[in-house]
């Protein structure tokens, strides 16, 4: 616990010094993430990212990323224009490794191009817009303070088990909690520190307290499916890149569509 509490402090200062930091410090980090997080995705799958699968993958999550990222002047990408030759290439290739390289590759492929590659889009596309640190801030505090909340109550007066199936340590109490507390931190810094209105606050702490636990379960359910107790090990204590942000790889998102980034 106490190396937890140590990395999870200084991980989490210096993700919060390059958010404030913004422009290409920032978008370096979302692409290093997306990176790890890929590969992480891949291996647990099963599935090598340096061969031709795998770099097939990077590329389409790539092309779903690089607009965001504020270097991307440079060379343009884009997912519409690879989607189609990726998707055949793959399929190509499943026949091409005589039944070594499945269907079932073949989707976790790209599922795992799309969920990494728009997770982090949205992450990066937040904090591009004109009030987007602040914005950033609440989406992430709001995250974070779920995460904490459900720690904290389900230890507490946790009784009744959230989906044992998937995350067997879960609790309603917990989750209620987290939720409770996502809406007290997210509220506190919009009426300190932001201006929005207080129904975009509400909805951005009820969708940081919700979605970000099913963000969690996401993940467990892949770990559990592959059979591996993290994501990774990058992070001592808290496993790999994904461990750490699979609420932000839905809740972002969801805020777009929401409309509300």
């Amino acid at each position: 616990m106490k190396q937890r509490i140590i990395t999870g402090l200084i991980g989490g200062a210096g993700f919060l010094l390059l958010m404030y930091a913004g422009g290409v410090w920032y978008s370096l980090l979302v692409f290093l993430l997306a990176v790890i997080g890929y590969f992480e995705f891949m291996r647990m799958a099963g599935i090598q990212s340096f061969y031709l699968a795998g770099l097939l993958g990077y590329v389409l999550m790539l092309s779903i990323l690089w607009p965001s990222l504020l270097f991307s002047d440079w060379l343009s990408i884009s997912m519409p224009d690879l989607m189609l030759p990726v998707i055949l290439l793959l399929l190509i290739y499943s026949v091409l490794r005589k039944n070594q390289f499945h269907i079932e590759h073949v989707a976790l492929t790209l599922v795992g191009a799309l969920y990494i590659g728009y997770g982090f889009t949205y992450m990066a596309a937040t904090r591009n817009l004109p009030e987007g640190f602040i914005l950033t801030v609440m989406v992430i505090m709001g995250i974070w303070s779920t995460d904490s909340g459900a720690y904290f109550v389900g230890k507490a007066i946790g009784k009744r088990k959230l989906w044992p199936e998937i995350s067997p340590n879960k609790t309603v109490e917990g989750a209620l909690g987290g939720l409770v507390a996502s809406v007290l931190i997210v509220l506190s810094i919009n009426a300190s520190f932001g201006h929005f209105a207080i129904d975009q606050a509400l909805t951005i702490a009820l969708v940081a307290g919700i979605v970000g636990q099913l963000g969690d379960l996401v993940e467990s359910a892949f770990k559990r499916h592959f059979h591996v107790k993290d994501s990774g090990q990058l992070i001592p204590g808290h496993g790999g890149v994904l461990d750490r942000f699979d609420s932000f790889l839905l809740v972002f998102p969801v805020l777009h569509l929401l409309g509300i980034v």
